[in-house]
């Protein structure tokens, strides 16, 4: 059972924010990864935020308009997300590595949610 638990997703305006929320606490010492996949796509790393907190990267089609962060009080990882457009829409997944700085390649994750739905939509 991966434990990895994703929330706050939902539907949103053009331009709106969502904040979705990666339950880990089964996770301490791992990097923490967002994936999304839209329908009919591939999945598409989005942003990784290393063990420590000290490292976070994005991809660029999020660059600026994303952020990701962690509260180890709470064994949580954010992904604050504005200025949402529809090639936004996905499912969002939060996935675990042991490469604790992180990574952009997905391989490198080997415990995954089962996703929440971001659905951007006027």
């Amino acid at each position: 059972q991966s434990q990895l638990v994703e929330s706050g997703g939902g539907l949103v305006q053009p331009g709106g924010s969502l904040r979705l929320s990666c339950a880990c606490s089964r996770f301490i010492g791992y990097a923490i990864g967002w994936v999304r996949q839209a329908p009919g796509k591939e999945r598409e790393w989005v942003s990784y935020i290393s063990s420590n907190g000290g490292r976070t990267t994005y991809a660029d089609s999020v660059e600026g308009r994303f952020t990701i962060s962690s509260d180890n009080a709470k064994n949580s990882v954010y992904l604050q997300m504005n200025s949402l457009t529809p090639e936004d829409t996905a499912v969002y997944y939060c996935a675990a590595s042991t490469y604790y700085s992180g990574s952009t390649d997905q391989r490198r994750y080997d415990y995954w949610g089962q996703g929440t739905q971001v659905t951007v939509s006027s």
